[in-house]
């Protein structure tokens, strides 16, 4: 027995230097060291043994096994060792070559534009103002001179939540909510979103952004109307613009009227852009209707108002030649990187 313990000593040594894996080494040791293997089956016989012979045998056992353990260690790492050379022999990095630059992402179309729209009348003196979009039909329409069964309601094509809670179709509402929580002067704007019922194509959208303004004070008058919104019209496109008001009619003010730029792409000489009348309609405005400043809580006959909305979509659209307003939500990234 202490022969064939020598043996599987020398054995197991010599399989060792043969071993060029980790997954090799494991064999040996489950060869030799395993619960079947040679070395477990030598111990497992030594009940055969003579109580004197017994004990001699354990230690030569016990050496061997210690002897082929640490052999499979040294083995183990010098096999670790040739494994990690090999990696890095893989993974050399050439320092001279040049790096790749992560690309950097840049605003969206229509925040660039509403930003710049902030920017101009922040400078003009409005601030901003917000409201729910979710919104109730009292603010919606009753408080802006819209009543039940009013004809203009089926011109809104409104999303109602039910009888009394509507998706806002406009950010008309916001001008009631500060007015009953704000005395004049009143100078603001109200961007956001609004939705219509519409189908979407190239001009129509069920979401879409709108910018309100309004502006609260005693002596208000239509020429306020038109000099603001002039100012606008020539930071906006061009300090040669010159503006058009047409006639119009709203619920909400009175008089009321449309407003038209000259094309800022002919001049107003005619192209396909303004189609061929050199005039491109922005917005609508007029001034505040009594019931309206009443609703909110303002004595129409100490103050007078005037209010617009223009579609920041729309002006994007003239603003840089788009025609099909799917684009600002297609998330197409090569439509984006033009801005």
């Amino acid at each position: 027995m202490r022969d064939k313990l020598e043996q599987i000593k020398v054995e197991a040594l010599e399989k060792l230097k043969e071993c060029q894996t980790s997954q090799m080494l494991d064999e040996v040791r489950v060869k030799y060291l395993g619960k079947k293997g040679e070395l477990t089956a030598i111990l497992r016989g030594m009940g055969q043994l003579s109580a004197e012979e017994r004990p001699i045998v354990g230690k030569i056992a016990n050496e061997v096994r210690e002897t082929i353990e640490n052999a499979i260690q040294e083995a183990l790492k010098e096999i670790k060792n040739k494994e990690k050379n090999y990696r890095l022999s893989l993974e050399t990095i050439d320092v001279t070559m040049p790096g790749k630059r992560n690309k950097i992402g840049g605003l969206h179309p229509l925040t660039k534009a509403l930003d710049e729209i902030k920017e101009i009348f922040i400078g003009m003196g409005f601030s901003v103002a917000e409201g729910p979009e979710v919104e109730l039909d009292y603010y919606n329409f009753e408080a802006l001179n819209i009543p039940k069964n009013h004809p203009a309601r089926d011109e809104q094509d409104t999303f109602y939540i039910n009888q009394n809670v509507v998706l806002r179709t406009q950010t008309s509402p916001v001008q009631i909510r500060v007015m009953e929580n704000k005395k004049p002067p009143i100078r603001i704007i109200a961007p956001g979103r609004v939705y219509r019922s519409d189908t979407a194509d190239a001009t129509h959208s069920p979401i879409f952004h709108q910018i309100e303004g309004l502006v609260v004070d005693k002596g208000i008058t239509m020429a306020s109307l038109k000099g603001t919104l002039d100012t606008f019209a020539k930071r906006m496109f061009g300090e040669k613009t010159r503006t058009k008001f047409r006639p119009h009619h709203f619920p909400f003010t009175e008089p009321s009227a449309e407003v038209d730029v000259s094309c800022f792409v002919c001049g107003g000489e005619g192209c396909r852009v303004c189609k061929g009348s050199g005039w491109i309609e922005i917005l609508g405005c007029g001034m505040v209707h009594p019931d309206v400043l009443r609703a909110g809580g303002i004595d129409p006959d100490v103050y007078s108002g005037f209010a617009f909305g223009l579609g920041l979509e729309r002006i994007v659209m003239i603003k840089y030649g788009i025609d099909d307003i799917r684009l600002f939500y297609e998330n197409d990234v090569r439509f984006l990187k033009q801005f």
